[in-house]
Parts: structure tokens; C-alpha cells; sequence
């Protein structure tokens, strides 16, 4: 089948987030200009640069007490800095507790029973115990077409790293299963990892 999303497609449900899937997720961690915590997972994330390391995560929706966008990014807008944690399947549950549309008030953190530390380079919480998180400094935010649409761009000024993730120094993703994000209501999980040579690796 062929359509265009300006005239619909014709089925029960939208088949774009499937098509653009396995996702990673960005469990968000960030702090109002007021104090309060907030952790959000978002599946619009990636890391999008080596030097300086880069990543985004977009916003794609609003809450009535936060106007034009969601809580994270009313945050990130007034403090300039957000933590990135990754997400283990271990975590699925907690994870999906803190996706609510929750009152600007709350703690996610405190919700779900999410254990927080501090972050060290910005002033923001952290998921602690988690595989990893990036410490990010704001660099930009973009409005892209359609209402409350925002991509949030960052510089990683610090990286956790779990210690039993580091395997013969590496960073082996098969010692925590990341949590992917799919189409619909579904996940998948990272079990089985190979390798690629390129065509100009010397051997």
C-alpha cells in the first residue's frame, strides 16, 4: 500500500511509529527552576554527534499546566541542562509508571519508586543504578511543524556508566538488555549482539 499522511491511512492504527522502530528510549531526568524532579521516558531520542557527544529527544505533546509542551521541556527551557538514562528491561515497569500525565507537582521518581542520585557536572537528578546516563547541557531547542513539536538538543558534559556493564572495556549492552520502543503499545528487547566488518576496516 501507498499513502499520504495528510489524507490518512486507512487503517485502524498508525503504522508510522512501527515503521521507524526499534527506537531507544531516553529516560529524562530533569529539576524546575523551583526545585521540583521530573523523570519522563521519551522514544523520539538518539544520540546525533561524536565531537563534542550529542543527543536529542523529542517532545511531542502538551499538558494543561505546562501550556505549549510537557514537563521536561518546560524545565529544560528554564534551567538549561537535563540527564539522559537509559532504560534496562528490568526497569519496564517503573519506567512505564513515570510515562503518565502526571500534575507538574509531582516526583516521578518518588511515584515509581525510582531510586535518584545527583548528577556531578550540571545540577540536575539521575536515575541511579541505571546501565548509564548522560549529563546534558542545553544547546538548543527546535519547534518543528505541528503543535507542540520540540526537539531538544544537548551536549553530554558527563557519562555513568554502570561498572558491571563494562566487559574487556567495552560497554556491552548484553549484560542489561536495553528497552526498545516498537510501534503501538509495544517494546522489544536487545538479547543478541554481531558484528560488521566495514569495507575500509584493515584487518
Amino acid at each position: 500500500m501507498f499513502y499520504k499522511p495528510e489524507n490518512g491511512h486507512g487503517l485502524p492504527h498508525n503504522p508510522f511509529n512501527a515503521v521507524v522502530s526499534p527506537r531507544p528510549i531516553g529516560w529524562i531526568a530533569t529539576r524546575g527552576a523551583d526545585g521540583q524532579d521530573n523523570l519522563a521516558p521519551y522514544s523520539f531520542f538518539n544520540a546525533v554527534a561524536y565531537v563534542p557527544p550529542q543527543v536529542m529527544f523529542a517532545s511531542t505533546s502538551a499538558k494543561p499546566d505546562r501550556g505549549d509542551t510537557k514537563d521536561s521541556v518546560a524545565n529544560i527551557r528554564d534551567t538549561g541542562v537535563f540527564a539522559v538514562n537509559i532504560v534496562e528491561y528490568a526497569a519496564r515497569e517503573i519506567m512505564n509508571q513515570t510515562s503518565g500525565p502526571w500534575e507538574r507537582e509531582t516526583d516521578e521518581f518518588a511515584l515509581a519508586g525510582v531510586e535518584k542520585a545527583e548528577c556531578e557536572t550540571i545540577n540536575c537528578p539521575r536515575v541511579a543504578n541505571t546501565p548509564a546516563t548522560l549529563e546534558c547541557k542545553l544547546t538548543q531547542i527546535v519547534q518543528l511543524p505541528g503543535e507542540a513539536n520540540f526537539a531538544v538538543f544537548g551536549e553530554v558534559t558527563g557519562v555513568h556508566l554502570r561498572d558491571d556493564c563494562i566487559v574487556d572495556g567495552k560497554f556491552d549492552v548484553t549484560t542489561y538488555n536495553p528497552l526498545t520502543r516498537l510501534g503501538y503499545r509495544d517494546y522489544s528487547v536487545i538479547r543478541e549482539v554481531f558484528s560488521l566488518n566495514r569495507p575500509d576496516d584493515r584487518p
